[in-house]
């Protein structure tokens, strides 16, 4: 007993010095202000501007304004401004919008616009029946379980991926707009998706509280479930078409006869294809090893689908590959942190914007893989990419990327970024397979490297 009161008393002693070292003392504190000199005539003017105006207006670079146009020598024939309002949908409105202006080639068509709604639809139905499938298989583990608690504490969301709008075009197809357009829930998804995450938390509880009955017998229960969910989507967002008529006006003003499609069948006859195969997603991350293939562990929307696999590889070949994209009229998903350094209302994203280091006289110096490794910088939203300004050698000097927040947001609802700011700030690209060296595709036989869902690299596009 005393032996052990006196290892308690040693214990709680070098606690007290450990604390005591990591504590701030009176003298630092004193040293700390002192750093400050509140008289300071500069400190004086930058505090009293900074406590009343935005940070972000005093630290606006003016030398940057207008230093560069938004002309550029390879441009994709793109047409038309997509709005995902108050939604986490931009890697579907950026994945359609890359196969948007096929459609409107394929068709002869003045302007076009696939129904977001329509897959969004499908998106959280799938979502919900995968979060159900997840909750049954960790049934029986505690709720302090660390893969129990990502699942109830994210349940299901809006954002997604390429691989997410693959999963679920291959499976429900797509429609136009106008077959199945937007409703008030759909431009503004919050208020939907709180009562379906309190749904599926209590579905959650009713299946891990029968953990002992066999896994068919609670698939029967996950179905009626299910049917709740689809009922709240139906009254929310209304019923996706199983088949559909429609016709078009070409761009000569000529007007078809109206046919009968199936969704799987429009998208087949409106894109020319069925499959994505012939696409390769790559990412630059410089925290892992390049010319490697990696997998996101517990991804897919969808059961059964697909996940993110990616092939890391330095920026440089990204470039390479989008620069032959671009030249051949091919637009392309990409990913990226664009909140980083974002003039929105010049529309231009570079390095230079924002001069907080002169504002606060402190330097910021984290490289980009080090900004990846403390999660200060991640994948956050998807664009399309579909411009690309050159120098004389044929060097990028810029790229523009088509937005989907609407034509009044940026310029004219595009974006333009330095090259220097895609270094540091770009992450996805999906590419197709034509644009791409043997020896890179050669990297997709390789068996993947499994990375955990929270990996920065990873952060869902919305």
């Amino acid at each position: 007993m005393k032996k052990t009161l006196f290892t308690l008393f040693i214990g709680i002693f070098y606690l007290g010095q450990i604390f005591a070292q990591i504590g701030v003392s009176a003298e630092d504190l004193k040293k700390i202000k002192k750093s400050y000199d509140k008289e300071d005539a500069y400190t004086k003017a930058v505090t009293n501007a900074v406590s009343n105006n935005s940070i972000k207006n005093l630290a606006l670079n003016r030398q940057n304004i207008g230093k560069y146009d938004h002309n550029f020598k390879y441009k994709v024939k793109v047409k038309g401004i997509s709005n995902q309002k108050q939604s986490g949908r931009c890697w579907m409105f950026t994945s359609m919008n890359i196969l948007r202006y096929k459609t409107i080639s394929n068709l002869k068509l003045s302007g076009f616009e696939f129904s977001h709604n329509y897959l969004y639809f499908w998106d959280i139905f799938e979502k919900s029946n995968t979060f159900l499938d997840l909750i049954i298989s960790t049934r029986k583990s505690s709720y302090d379980d660390p893969e129990v608690r990502r699942l109830l504490s994210g349940v299901i969301g809006d954002g997604g991926a390429w691989n997410s709008f693959v999963n679920l075009s291959t499976k429900y197809g797509l429609v136009p707009k106008d077959v199945m357009p937007e409703t008030h829930t759909s431009n503004g998804t919050s208020q939907m998706m709180s009562i379906l995450k309190n749904k599926l938390r209590e579905n959650a509880v009713f299946l891990r509280e029968n953990k002992e009955k066999s896994v068919s017998e609670l698939n029967k229960e996950k179905i009626k479930m299910l049917s709740e969910i689809y009922r709240i989507l139906a009254i929310n967002l209304g019923e996706p078409p199983t088949s559909f008529e429609w016709r078009y006006k070409d761009k000569s003003g000529d007007l078809s006869e109206y046919k009968t499609y199936t969704p799987l069948e429009f998208m087949k006859e409106a894109i020319k294809m069925t499959s994505f195969d012939d696409y390769v997603m790559f990412i630059d991350d410089p925290s892992r090893e390049y010319y490697k293939l990696y997998k996101k562990e517990y991804d897919s929307n969808l059961s059964g689908g697909i996940d993110w696999t990616y092939i890391n590889l330095p920026v440089s070949k990204l470039k390479e590959f989008a620069l032959a994209s671009i030249k051949d009229n091919e637009a392309m998903y990409i990913s990226c942190d664009v909140g980083k350094q974002l003039n929105k209302d010049e529309g231009l994203l570079d390095l230079d914007n924002y001069d907080y280091q002169s504002i606060f006289g402190v330097e910021f110096s984290m490289n980009k893989k080090q900004r990846m490794q403390t999660y200060q910088s991640g994948s956050s939203h998807g664009m399309a990419l579909m411009a690309v300004d050159v120098d004389s050698s044929e060097k990028p000097v810029k790229w523009q990327v088509e937005n989907s927040w609407g034509s009044s947001s940026g310029h004219n609802g595009y974006l333009t970024m330095t090259d220097r700011w895609f270094d540091e700030y770009m992450f996805r690209i999906v590419i197709r397979k034509k644009y791409i060296d043997d020896k890179t595709l050669k990297i997709l036989k390789q068996k993947p490297i499994i990375v955990p869902a929270w990996n920065p690299a990873f952060m869902i596009d919305n």
